[in-house]
């Protein structure tokens, strides 16, 4: 056994070995991966490495995932302390687990303390869409749902269904009903949610449409109105949240508080983890009639959870994130060329447009060729995703 381990893991370091692989057993999400020409086989810091060992700087953080850089030896230490303890053990919410105690009391020091709050672990960010989305529809006794027009939440089947685009559901159907839709930061929407809206759907700073943003005025509408006619306000800051924009949270910018808040990616310092939150009023639905209204086997799992209050020491306790002004001014200043038409900015959280998606596929392919590593956006192929 020992000897086809190591005949696997010498086959592995020949590049062509192990892209020929990938293409013959892996299972791709598109039919050209912009990266299926590279094998990764090491990272460090804001760097990561080829079979080459050539280096290419991570200009998007694994899609706002390494928020505190690749193979942190902060994180290391809390994952190998977690790993000598015990890695899983029992189905999220079975037993009491220190670790998800911890990172779910450091989570709640990061909200307004008014709230009796609540929270639920999961692997990722879609399934914290689906939790949301379920006690919503239980606390509230209602099905309608809205979100907005370029929102991204997803792709699952329930978070498939609070995004716009056709192009992404169509396949797919038939997907959740009762859904429907708004434009983005548009006051005249707002009186669309009514008393049949269980939800509302909303990204404080929407990411696949390219970093949009709406002013603090709107959403202290927005909350108001979900609040007068009894619907909750979700505010999905699975992107955008954990101090990538200045302040920990998006919506702490906005003077509004959501009645339930997603959070992932860099909430799980590089590992898989998620969480939807919400107040005890809310979340206490799950546990009744019937029991075990959501469950996860690998929710909160002990090493990403050791990952995750590794990160929030660094980010939140030690305060990385108020440096996020001073360097979004860095950007702001250096990154300037003819080609850019507009460059948007929330926090460390940028889309840099270019007058065609045409030029910015080119920009993103010698970029690569240059050791950067960049993408685009789901629905702004024109920009660039920077993060």
């Amino acid at each position: 056994m020992r000897k086809k381990v190591e005949v696997l893991n010498e086959r592995m370091n020949k590049q062509d070995d192990t892209a020929d692989l990938a293409g013959r057993w892996g299972c791709l999400a598109s039919p050209s991966p912009f990266l299926s020409d590279l094998v990764f086989t090491s990272a460090s810091g804001s760097y990561v490495y080829d079979q080459k060992g050539r280096a290419y700087i991570d200009m998007i953080s694994g899609i706002s995932v390494s928020a505190v850089g690749h193979r942190n030896k902060h994180i290391g230490r809390a994952l190998l302390r977690q790993w000598q303890a015990y890695s899983h053990v029992m189905v999220y919410g079975e037993c009491v687990l220190p670790v998800q105690v911890a990172v779910a009391d450091a989570l709640v020091r990061t909200l307004p303390s008014a709230c009796d709050w609540r929270v639920y672990l999961t692997p990722s960010g879609s399934e914290a869409v689906e939790g949301a989305l379920k006690v919503a529809v239980r606390a509230t006794g209602r099905t309608q749902l809205i979100a907005c027009h370029k929102g991204y939440h997803g792709s699952t089947l329930g978070a498939m269904s609070l995004g716009s685009d056709e192009t992404y559901k169509q396949a797919y159907r038939p997907l959740r009903p009762a859904v429907s839709f708004i434009r983005f930061g548009e006051m005249d929407d707002i009186a669309h949610i009514d008393k049949q809206v269980a939800a509302v759907f909303i990204e404080p700073v929407q990411g696949e449409a390219g970093v949009r943003q709406a002013p603090p005025h709107y959403f202290k509408a927005l909350a108001e109105r979900c609040t007068s006619v009894g619907a909750l306000l979700i505010a999905d800051e699975i992107q955008c949240g954990w101090g990538r924009t200045g302040t920990f949270w998006a919506f702490d910018a906005l003077t509004f508080v959501p009645d339930i808040l997603l959070t992932a990616k860099a909430f799980g310092g590089g590992m898989p983890l998620g969480a939807f939150v919400a107040p005890k009023a809310i979340m206490k639905t799950l546990a009744y009639a019937p029991p075990m209204g959501h469950l996860t086997t690998f929710g909160g799992h002990p090493m990403s959870c050791a990952a995750s209050l590794a990160s929030w020491q660094i980010i939140y306790r030690d305060a990385l994130y108020k440096q996020v002004p001073a360097r979004t001014k860095w950007w702001q200043k250096n990154l300037k060329h003819p080609l850019i038409k507009e460059l948007r900015s929330a926090g460390l959280l940028m889309a840099m447009e270019l007058d065609s998606a045409q030029h910015a596929s080119a920009v993103l392919e010698a970029a690569k060729k240059h050791g950067l590593l960049m993408d685009s956006f789901l629905y702004c192929p024109e920009a660039i995703r920077i993060a």
